[in-house]
């Protein structure tokens, strides 16, 4: 957990806001029937990490890169997201519901709406959750995690030359990445990593690749590969020099990992996740994984 934090009680519920409505209970029905995202996965989401704002009270993570990130997701659907303002106001009832000094996941969702009125400009569904961390994400940021490859069938170059793929959207048709997850558990490891049908290795189905070879912290390239940019990633990227590395944008291989003086999965919740073995071979410890997991505000206390 977040160092100078608790674990969440259980007696502490879910949040719920909805936009128009407020704040309801946790079981409150939200959706239609025939809502799209429900029938076609059609809508956006964000997730991200909530934590103390140092003022006594919490706030979200890298919201401006979430933001910017669901409002770049919404136009490449074409769908008619709420302001930035409402969207920030749902966020800020949210975390207002949420205990002080308690770590949690923050979801943003926005659906077309219902089948019966979306053709015709009719309102988007837009709400926001606050859940407790779960024990298997704390635990992945504890302890790492091994992954096995997977591919996804397309060079990795092809989402760049087919927009209809929605290559970098964080749409809600997740089955794909779902599946993936559960067909990694299936085989004895904790995730996936996907890998391109040319032999790449490009994300996870949550999240994004980073590694560290020799002072050079590296990640994949959004733009040639259409994976989705990972706003942890970028923030600590962005910020290499803090840690005395410079960063880069770079396509490699899983064995090329396996050589690399750190690899790691990077999410707005889980945080960073060592990756302790890819494919069954055992990948050597970071020593800079603490140095990151600290740096990031992820410090686990083994809660």
């Amino acid at each position: 957990m977040i160092a100078g934090t608790r674990s969440i009680p259980a007696v502490v519920q879910p949040v719920l806001v909805v936009q128009g409505r407020g704040v309801v209970p946790a079981d409150t029905p939200v959706l239609r029937a025939d809502d799209l995202g429900v029938l076609r996965g059609d809508g956006v989401f964000e997730t991200m990490h909530v934590r103390p704002d140092g003022h006594g009270g919490v706030q979200p993570w890298l919201v401006d890169e979430h933001l910017a990130r669901m409002a770049r997701s919404a136009a490449r659907m074409e769908l008619a997201l709420p302001a930035e303002s409402a969207l920030r106001e749902l966020a800020a009832l949210a975390c207002a519901q949420w205990p002080v000094a308690a770590e949690g996941a923050l979801r943003l969702v926005c659906t077309r709406g219902a089948e019966a009125t979306a053709a015709t400009g009719g309102p988007v569904t837009c709400f926001a959750t606050v859940n407790p961390i779960g024990a298997a994400t704390l635990a992945a940021r504890r302890d790492g995690i091994t992954v096995t490859t997977i591919s996804l069938g397309y060079p990795a170059d092809a989402r760049t030359s087919a927009p209809w793929l929605l290559g970098g959207v964080k749409s809600l048709s997740y089955a794909i990445n779902m599946a993936s997850q559960r067909w990694a558990l299936a085989q004895g490891v904790d995730d996936a990593l996907w890998v391109s049908a040319d032999g790449y290795a490009l994300e996870g189905p949550t999240s994004t690749l980073v590694w560290l070879s020799g002072d050079t912290l590296c990640t994949v390239p959004v733009e040639t590969t259409g994976i989705l940019p990972g706003t942890t990633a970028r923030h600590l990227l962005d910020n290499a020099g803090d840690l005395g590395w410079t960063a880069a944008e770079r396509m490699v291989t899983p064995a090329e990992l396996a050589a690399a003086d750190g690899v790691w999965l990077l999410s707005s919740v889980r945080g960073i996740a060592e990756l302790r073995a890819i494919d069954g071979t055992a990948t050597a410890p970071s020593e800079h994984t603490e140095k990151l997991r600290a740096y990031l505000g992820f410090t686990n206390l083994g809660c």
